[in-house]
């Protein structure tokens, strides 16, 4: 009678192993009997055989047909915040999209509270900048506190270590100006 008003139902073969609070917001049909399952901790991906968290996606994209996902890795850091590289973009195209590329974009932004860009030229003498970052993650009291350096930015190069800690330090103060 009220068909609009009925959710759509994941396949039981097709629903991941979800953690304890986790659970299913959208789903999507994807190529090859696949499928893309959001839910409120991450985005299971076909392929890849674990959930990304929200605050390991830098950045996705939807062309009306394609769902680019690029999640990032950690490279390095310390106890402050972890420097974090790119993956190479994962490509699915969804058959049926529903409303999974509008609950990846808003909950990978959800999960930023605080995103700031900085040269370093001008205090280290290294051309780039580096971009510090604030993730919200489920389960985990406050932030994730990351860096990610500009395409051909010696992170080694004298300096570079201690204005990314000072960077970092002024971001999680939450006031002040930038050193």
């Amino acid at each position: 009678m009220f068909g609009f008003l009925q959710r759509r139902r994941l396949p039981a073969d097709k629903r991941p192993k979800l953690g304890p609070d986790e659970r299913v917001v959208a789903w999507a049909g994807a190529t090859g009997d696949n499928v893309v399952v959001v839910t409120n901790q991450g985005v299971w991906l076909p392929g890849v055989g674990e959930r990304l968290g929200w605050h390991e996606i830098h950045k996705a994209t939807w062309s009306g047909r394609q769902l680019a996902v690029v999640a990032a890795r950690e490279v390095g850091g310390d106890e402050q915040y972890a420097v974090m590289a790119d993956l190479p973009p994962l490509v699915i195209t969804l058959l049926d999209p529903d409303r999974v590329p509008e609950q990846v974009r808003v909950r990978v932004n959800k999960s930023i509270a605080h995103t700031s860009h900085h040269p370093l030229d001008e205090i280290t003498g290294v051309r780039g900048g580096v971009r510090v970052v604030g993730r919200r993650v489920p389960g985990i009291n406050g932030l994730r506190w990351t860096v990610r350096y500009d395409d051909g930015v010696d992170a080694e190069a004298p300096g570079v270590a201690e204005h990314t800690q000072e960077l970092v330090a002024w971001a999680k103060s939450g006031v002040g100006t930038v050193p």
